[in-house]
């Protein structure tokens, strides 16, 4: 376990990293996405995934490691527009919108640890398609709970499957950093 949360520090520390210089250069613009917005920024980037893990010719040169930390960041810009909302004007700082990621990273990180003891690191024994199909089966819960205007009856939540991602993509992006 003390090797999964170094290399969950990783992971994170890479995407922080640019999520904070993407910051710097649009400033905190996502502030504007209505929340199925940034589900579907999220599902372009899964499906992208899935075709260039199902495809032997790529015309862009950006491979799925690039398409997983996007999935992550935008995982949290979902889990701050759920407890903030939407502004019509970008509010947040670089310090405030970093400040949140931070937040909404020991979420995820405290998830991933309590999951990882009960499961074990089962994970790691996960084919990297498997994960992007679960990102996938996540993002089409999250559509529909949307439009069940929030409400589930016995399922988890919006923040729930966010959350999942998260750890999704992490697990992913680590498993894809052991095969290089």
């Amino acid at each position: 376990m003390e090797k999964t949360l170094e290399q969950y520090q990783s992971v994170i520390a890479e995407c922080r990293l640019l999520f904070e210089n993407k910051l710097k250069d649009y400033g905190a613009a996502w502030r504007i996405l209505r929340l199925p917005s940034v589900t579907d920024q999220i599902y372009i980037k899964a499906a992208r995934i899935r075709t260039l893990q199902e495809s032997d010719v790529r015309k862009v040169d950006e491979g799925e490691t690039g398409e997983f930390i996007g999935i992550l960041n935008y995982s949290i810009i979902a889990l701050i527009q759920l407890e903030y909302g939407v502004v019509e004007i970008p509010d947040f700082t670089i310090e405030k919108s970093m400040q949140e990621y931070d937040i909404q990273v020991d979420k995820a990180l405290n998830l991933m640890q309590n999951k990882n003891h009960d499961y074990g690191e089962i994970w790691r024994d996960m084919r990297v398609s498997s994960i992007t199909d679960l990102i996938l089966q996540k993002l089409l819960r999250i559509k529909q709970i949307e439009d069940n205007k929030g409400k589930t009856i016995v399922s988890e939540g919006l923040d729930a499957n966010y959350l999942d991602m998260i750890n999704y993509a992490v697990f992913a992006l680590i498993l894809l950093n052991e095969k290089n």
